[in-house]
């Protein structure tokens, strides 16, 4: 079966594909994390929810007019041969974009015509604004597991990166030892040793903004954990770990630097409670008092059970709210 979505979206044709093809403008409207490689032949993956990934191959490609690509969803486990094609056509107004999605099981059209709408009009806020703004869809996801909330954690903190410009590096952060510039290649270090933890190896960015920098490291990340799962040990150095608390430190590094970066900018962290509450449990489970200061964290600040998780989890950190 088919369905078609369409959006008049007030930009040029050229922004247009542009926000229907590029990471870096997929991610503030379809995704939370997205790698397409443009060309017929290559692959893309797009993380659409912390519990929904959209992956395949571009077919064709006309530049500024038309993207077909092969279409399935991971977690689905069957094979799929979705079509989904998009054209792009100048229009009074602006540029008229049409989605047209082939090949549906019966039984999914109309989940999959929801999930289109949803993300149509998180498209046309972007084409107007710049960016949709964070996701509800990604806000609480019903399965919180090591990587749904490293998923839901890590849409949390690129909207606070998004935020930030390079004139912003030299601020200090409440990690007094580090700066935004130092806690950037901090937190691009640690994705490293845990991509390297998950079997694989990260490729820096060349992004010229700090949020595609993370971005990319952290997709890279969560790819090769979502591809290995969490089942099993883990061997860091002379230590083997549980892969489960492994994969759990990127949430708590995800949403509490989240916070810092938010607070050296001026900015408000944007989590669900759900989340939040989750990360803390995590939390307390890696960081034990016995581990706490050889990984670098400050001594727990008190604060009353009744404060909300996020303010709990950054007194637990060691950081004053």
């Amino acid at each position: 079966m088919t369905i078609e979505k369409t959006a008049l979206l007030p930009v040029s044709a050229d922004e247009a594909f542009a926000l229907i093809t590029q990471p870096d403008r997929l991610r503030r409207w379809l995704a939370i994390s997205a790698r397409v490689d443009l060309r017929a032949g290559g692959e893309f993956r797009w993380t659409l929810t912390p519990m929904a990934v959209a992956a395949g191959t571009v077919t064709e490609v006309d530049p500024g007019r038309r993207i077909v690509l092969g279409f399935g969803l991971e977690q689905s486990g069957q094979p799929r041969t979705d079509t989904v094609t998009i054209t792009i056509e100048p229009a009074e107004g602006g540029t008229l974009v049409r989605l047209v999605h082939e090949g549906l099981p019966e039984d999914q059209v109309q989940d999959v015509l929801e999930g289109w709408t949803h993300f149509f009009q998180r498209l046309e806020r972007a084409a107007v604004t710049g960016d949709a703004g964070p996701d509800e869809w990604a806000a609480a996801p019903a399965d919180l597991n090591p990587l749904t909330s490293a998923n839901a954690t890590l849409a949390v903190l690129q909207h606070v990166l998004r935020g930030i410009g390079e004139d912003d590096l030299s601020k200090p952060t409440p990690c007094t030892e580090f700066t935004v510039g130092r806690l950037e290649a901090h937190l691009l270090g640690s994705l490293s040793s845990l991509t390297s933890l998950a079997g694989s190896t990260l490729v820096p960015a060349s992004a010229s903004d700090l949020e595609s920098r993370i971005a990319g490291a952290a997709q890279q990340a969560m790819e090769t954990w979502m591809e290995r799962g969490i089942e099993g040990t883990v061997q860091a150095g002379p230590q083997e770990l549980p892969a489960t608390i492994a994969a759990s430190i990127l949430s708590v590094e995800f949403l509490v630097h989240a916070w810092d970066f938010a607070s050296a900018t001026g900015q408000k962290v944007a989590v669900s409670d759900e989340v939040a509450t989750y990360v803390l449990g995590l939390a307390e489970q890696i960081i034990t008092p016995e581990q706490r200061e050889r990984v670098g964290f400050d001594p727990a600040i008190p604060i009353s059970g009744n404060a909300p998780a996020m303010d709990r989890l950054v007194a637990f950190s060691g950081r004053a709210t």
